[in-house]
């Protein structure tokens, strides 16, 4: 059984929030690329694809803000520099470099995969640790998301 909040101990809520501040980082840099890509894209698709980065970076943008307030919920300053983002990403930031559309869905397509399997490491070592069932919650949502998102662009780079 997950501790409530009150329950945890100081090193339960670091723990946690640590988790949290890596998936915050992550999903800020998935942001900012699909925005980039959205902003970028050009080509036969430009309509279909601007609106669907966009609808994918207003997901994200959602859950942006719901880890922030978890880290907040546990009385700790949410990340909230480039600088600190970039440092605690496991995802990489893009070059700058935008390519193809088909490169842009597939390079989007990458990092939900690659969010999938970070979160269900992240879960897997909360649930060892009897961390929060609302952080629980939260990253079981988040992995939802990103398997969603990621069929979604699997079916758009077909």
């Amino acid at each position: 059984m997950s501790a409530t909040q009150a329950e945890l101990s100081t090193e339960q809520r670091d723990s946690t929030v640590r988790i949290l501040a890596l998936a915050l980082a992550d999903e800020y840099l998935l942001y900012t690329k699909t925005r980039n890509y959205h902003w970028n894209v050009t080509g036969r698709r430009f309509n279909d694809l601007h609106k669907f980065f966009e609808s994918q970076y207003e997901i994200l943008d959602e859950k942006i803000d719901e880890i922030a307030e978890f880290i907040r919920y546990f009385g700790y300053p949410a990340p909230a520099s480039l600088a600190e983002f970039l440092k605690h990403a496991r995802l990489k930031e893009d070059s700058g470099e935008v390519g193809t559309s088909e490169a842009m869905v597939n390079s989007l397509l990458v990092d939900h995969e690659k969010l999938i399997g970070y979160m269900r490491a992240d879960v897997a070592a909360l649930e060892t640790a009897e961390g929060p069932v609302e952080v629980l919650d939260l990253l079981t949502g988040l992995l939802a998301d990103h398997g969603k998102m990621a069929w979604m662009l699997r079916a758009t780079a077909e």
